[in-house]
């Protein structure tokens, strides 16, 4: 013979079936939330990822990549003036970003120099590549006589927040543009450097184009 539960027993069967309906929706909500953060993560993780760059040897243009490196807190002010005392250079600086075909930008200006805006700003871990004219049709340009730098020379980037960064020149070498040394000019370091970029070598009449560049390298004054 079946027995009649009594009120209190039906209740206590009620609540423990409830108890179970409960758990069994948390687990369900955990494992969903433990998929959508792996899926998640990974589209996260490119999107946030800092550009490296390289170059193109034939077209000497930066080219970027989505390499991982750490996350600024706060970045350093963006530069906004050159200045080379044993060379006589106090040029302003303008930023460069890339041209539809993805060769870097040129300042329009001859007496400008140009920083590359998709990589370290100077003061910051990392190469801070600023370019310039070495003479345009009328005389000299911005960077008309960096290939003159020696070992030791200062030069100094002012940045927008007033604050101003000192380089200590290593030493300057000149490639052809077809054999440029992508990794060497804009490959990460451990620290603070500066590169300083510009023509230099024959000047090929046919193309309009010397076909050198000059590149000057310097790290952060202790």
């Amino acid at each position: 013979m079946n027995r009649i539960p009594s009120r209190a027993g039906r209740r206590l069967s009620t609540l423990i079936g409830l108890a179970a309906v409960l758990v069994g929706i948390a687990l369900l909500v955990a494992v969903f939330a433990v998929f959508a953060v792996s899926r998640g993560g990974d589209r996260g993780e490119a999107r946030t990822g800092s550009p490296a760059l390289q170059l193109d040897a034939e077209k000497n243009s930066p080219q970027v990549t989505t390499a991982q490196a750490p996350r600024r807190a706060q970045r350093t002010a963006i530069p906004v003036r050159i200045e080379i005392p044993a060379i006589g250079v106090r040029a302003p600086i303008v930023r460069l970003g890339l041209n539809p075909d993805r060769t870097l930008e040129v300042p329009t200006d001859f007496g400008d120099a140009g920083w590359w805006s998709g990589g370290a700003r100077p003061g910051e871990s990392g190469p801070a590549v600023i370019a310039g004219h070495v003479d345009s049709h009328t005389g000299p340009a911005a960077f008309f006589r960096i290939r003159e730098l020696r070992p030791r020379d200062t030069i100094i980037v002012a940045r927008r927040n007033g604050s101003r960064v000192r380089f200590t020149v290593l030493g300057s070498e000149q490639y052809p543009k077809t054999r440029f040394p992508t990794e060497r000019v804009y490959g990460r370091t451990a620290g603070p450097t500066l590169r300083l970029i510009t023509c230099s070598g024959a000047f090929d009449r046919s193309s309009g184009h010397y076909l050198d560049n000059t590149v000057v390298y310097a790290r952060a004054a202790d």
